[in-house]
């Protein structure tokens, strides 16, 4: 494990990329980025489904106006939020001015508050400066493939924007040198990185440690390998999920080239609250 010495570091206050802060700090989802740029064969993002929770879900989408009251309302509840992060239920890039409003108002509101993303990477780059401007320390990229011949089975199009969607291998393509582009930026700018990477089974499951060795080689600092949950209506809802022994040989693998998350309870858009509550 040759990361340890790289990626140790005093413990820190985001619950996500730091387990011993699991019970003692929470997080805030803020629901503001309802369109997405990509679509993903296991990925369907219903708004109204109050008790289903997995990524891609919430109950209703805000305004960016109404962020910082958003998250004073639910300090109200639960006072030990320390992280205000924008997760979906689409990607906060596809409409950046959403994304953008929302988190000048949350910090201009609340200083001390950590800002944090979590992104696809297609359309990332170009708002890196901005990102870091406006005080994000924490940004999560969902990568699902570094090969596009991978790729293209994980990804019904690909939609960057003011251009028509991309299908196949050459959609996956420009994800991917999108995605390891947004890294590279992020990184330049001081700011933590983790990769989310969905295990699915018989599509990308054997190629996660391919993609834990590259973002290795970018200086990601954790790596989160989610096992897909089969959802109705999506490409991929007739897959099993990986089962328990798969997912512990896969994070084994991978812990070779970065730490791994495995306290990740698939938190949906909206999640308020401690990780472990």
């Amino acid at each position: 494990m040759g990361w340890l010495n790289r990626h140790q570091r005093k413990p820190g206050r985001h619950p996500c990329f730091d387990q011993d802060a699991c019970k003692s700090f929470g997080r805030i989802h803020i629901p503001v980025a309802p369109a997405c740029n990509i679509q993903c064969n296991y990925c369907s993002r219903e708004y109204d489904c109050a008790n289903e929770s997995r990524p891609g879900v919430c109950s209703r989408i805000i305004e960016p106006s109404e962020a910082a009251a958003y998250l004073s309302s639910a300090f109200d509840r639960e006072p030990r939020i320390t992280v205000a992060g924008i997760a979906g239920p689409g990607d906060p890039f596809a409409q950046p001015w959403r994304t953008l409003e929302a988190l000048y108002m949350v910090k201009k509101a609340f200083p001390s508050i950590i800002l944090c993303l979590s992104s696809n990477g297609l359309s990332v780059p170009q708002y890196v400066d901005r990102i870091a401007d406006l005080g994000v320390t924490y940004m999560t990229i969902t990568v699902n493939a570094v090969d596009p011949i991978i790729g293209s089975r994980v990804y019904k199009w690909i939609r960057p924007s003011g251009q028509r969607p991309l299908k196949g291998i050459d959609g996956a393509r420009l994800l991917i040198s999108r995605q390891l582009e947004s890294i590279r930026l992020l990184k330049a700018r001081g700011i933590r990185v983790k990769v989310n990477s969905v295990i699915i089974p018989g599509v990308n499951h054997e190629h996660l440690i391919d993609i834990a060795r590259v973002m290795s080689g970018l200086g990601v600092d954790l790596m989160n390998c989610i096992p897909l949950i089969p959802v109705k209506g999506t490409a991929f809802q007739r897959l099993s999920p990986p089962d328990r022994g798969l997912v512990t040989r896969i994070r084994r693998a991978c812990s070779n080239f970065l730490p791994q998350m495995t306290h990740c309870v698939r938190c949906r858009a909206d999640a308020v609250g401690l990780l472990e509550a």
